[in-house]
């Protein structure tokens, strides 16, 4: 699935490729993945070029020059953009087509179709319906504080609730969580104030390093927790030194907090 990294990823993808070209046709395979009407979404993005984006957690917003109109795209859960020439053929699974008067397209890419498009005249008060808090980015320490101070739930479910730290997934919320030395159970409000500045630390640390290396797992720093994920199918020499800690040796644990499937150490995570 995408996470922060990976739409920030594409974020800087779509300023390479698709600015300032008017976009004389938008095609839609499957009219189930628009938040929008068609008709109105054809009307709106025609004549009109990106101009620029925003990404706010997993959602990414293109401004276009028409000031009411602009794009929300969400990711899903394999989605991802791809830019080409009209000689080209089509890319597989490109359920949505922006045509620019270029010649070139920017296609949607939406294998399971869990991938959403649409409208939105206002980003702030998009997030505040949705309510979807800032940047995990973005966030101050300050704020992180704030945020956790009355929350009487595991650290990690409330680092997953997109009201605390709009961007942080599964994955993304163990490694944090594992850099900062704190077991994912304990209950969010009880973190001391040294505790909760290394996680806020770690939140910025994890994310950017993930940025930099594209979200390409296998290129993460060995000391990283998420090569011991079954789905990381970087090279090792040894898989075994990669399923233990790589502080102390001790044998990553696998639990399940607030439903979703965590890794972490016994030892250094107490």
């Amino acid at each position: 699935m995408p996470e922060l990294p990976e739409v920030e990823g594409f974020r800087l993808y779509l300023e390479a490729t698709s600015l300032h070209q008017p976009i004389v046709n938008f095609d839609v395979e499957d009219t189930r993945l628009l938040t929008t009407d068609p008709v109105v979404l054809n009307e709106a993005l025609h004549g009109a070029a990106f101009t620029g984006t925003r990404r706010v957690g997993k959602n990414l917003f293109v401004y276009t020059t028409k000031p009411a109109v602009i794009l929300r795209m969400h990711f899903g859960m394999t989605g991802s953009l791809e830019y080409y020439h009209t000689s080209l053929d089509r890319p597989r699974h490109a359920r949505m087509v922006f045509s620019f008067l270029s010649g070139f397209n920017l296609a949607f890419v939406c294998p399971r179709k869990f991938e959403r498009i649409g409208l939105v005249t206002d980003i702030d008060g998009y997030l505040q319906d949705k309510k979807i808090g800032k940047d995990a980015l973005e966030l101050t320490e300050e704020e992180l504080a704030t945020a956790l101070a009355h929350r009487k739930v595991p650290i990690k479910s409330a680092l997953l609730d997109q009201r605390v730290a709009a961007g942080v997934g599964n994955w993304i919320a163990d490694e944090l969580l594992y850099q900062a030395k704190i077991h994912p159970e304990k209950i969010a409000a009880t973190l001391t104030k040294a505790e909760v500045h290394a996680v806020w630390k770690a939140i910025g640390e994890v994310l950017q390093k993930a940025i930099e290396k594209e979200a390409r797992y296998a290129d993460f720093p060995l000391s990283y927790l998420i090569h011991a994920r079954a789905w990381d199918t970087s090279p090792h020499p040894n898989q075994e030194q990669h399923l233990r800690c790589q502080r102390d040796g001790t044998k990553i644990e696998i639990s399940k907090v607030g439903g979703r499937t965590t890794y972490f150490c016994p030892v250094c995570q107490v």
